[in-house]
């Protein structure tokens, strides 16, 4: 059985003083629970405070936005695995549409940076997803199945169930709006099957998926108990932190 993931994306927000303090009440409110992993994505500049924070909170992982494939090297600016690692971050948030909107990556480059991930020993957590216009020309699944077979190119079974995937709705993503339960079910259940065609049946059953976009307390529940739904990327809802415990414990609902 797939263990649920939620994960909180702060986007460029938090300074690490605010960090600290959504810490301090979110264990308060999230409790001990087990049942779900939860992962805190924090500015790279927050970091080493969230870690700091969370010394006594090991159910709690760490995860950064982005970061460049290469090891080391002449990139301004960039932030590379090996020092993700020293700072004792788990997961990275790859190919998010605001990195592909915003700033130009393509799926050749999101592939890079998820190969790099594995090298590194971190676990990508890939973003894919469709804008309302693709959506509207009925074009979810080439853009879904494009996105997929890119930015995974070249990983074997292992790496591919240690990467999880976050379907994201462009349409969906900080605007309000979100899929219903019904639409991210089905396009979840798409994902798995191109997966399944890039490596096998068993391995794709084993890889977590989540739900992105516009994710808050009132939906969770209902969205993450659909089949093929394994947790959440949370966006606006995760800087509050009582609303991120709510998430979190509707995830852990049965």
């Amino acid at each position: 059985m797939r263990k649920k993931i939620v994960a909180a994306n702060w986007k460029m927000n938090m300074t690490q003083s605010e960090a600290t303090r959504f810490i301090s009440t979110f264990l308060l409110e999230v409790g001990e629970s087990r049942d779900v992993e939860i992962v805190l994505v924090p500015p790279f500049t927050a970091i080493a405070t969230v870690n700091a924070a969370l010394e006594n909170a090991q159910h709690v992982k760490v995860g950064a936005q982005n970061m460049h494939w290469e090891r080391s090297g002449a990139f301004t600016g960039e932030i590379s695995p090996a020092m993700l690692r020293d700072l004792f971050v788990r997961y990275v948030v790859l190919g998010h549409s605001e990195r592909r909107i915003l700033f130009g990556e393509t799926d050749e480059i999101v592939n890079r940076k998820v190969r790099a991930a594995h090298e590194a020993t971190l676990r990508p957590i890939l973003c894919v997803g469709e804008s309302l216009e693709q959506r509207e020309r009925g074009e979810v699944e080439q853009v879904l199945s494009t996105q997929l077979r890119g930015s995974l190119a070249g990983l074997g079974a292992k790496e591919l169930q240690e990467t999880v995937i976050a379907y994201e709705p462009v349409w969906a993503i900080g605007t309000g709006k979100t899929a219903t339960a019904e639409q991210a079910q089905e396009a979840h259940a798409f994902v798995r099957r191109v997966l399944g065609e890039i490596s096998d049946e068993a391995t794709a059953e084993k890889i977590r998926i989540q739900y992105g976009g516009s994710v808050k307390p009132d939906n969770a529940r209902t969205l993450m108990s659909q089949p093929d739904i394994d947790g959440a990327l949370v966006g606006g809802a995760s800087l509050d932190p009582r609303s991120f415990a709510q998430i979190v414990q509707g995830a852990g609902e049965k």
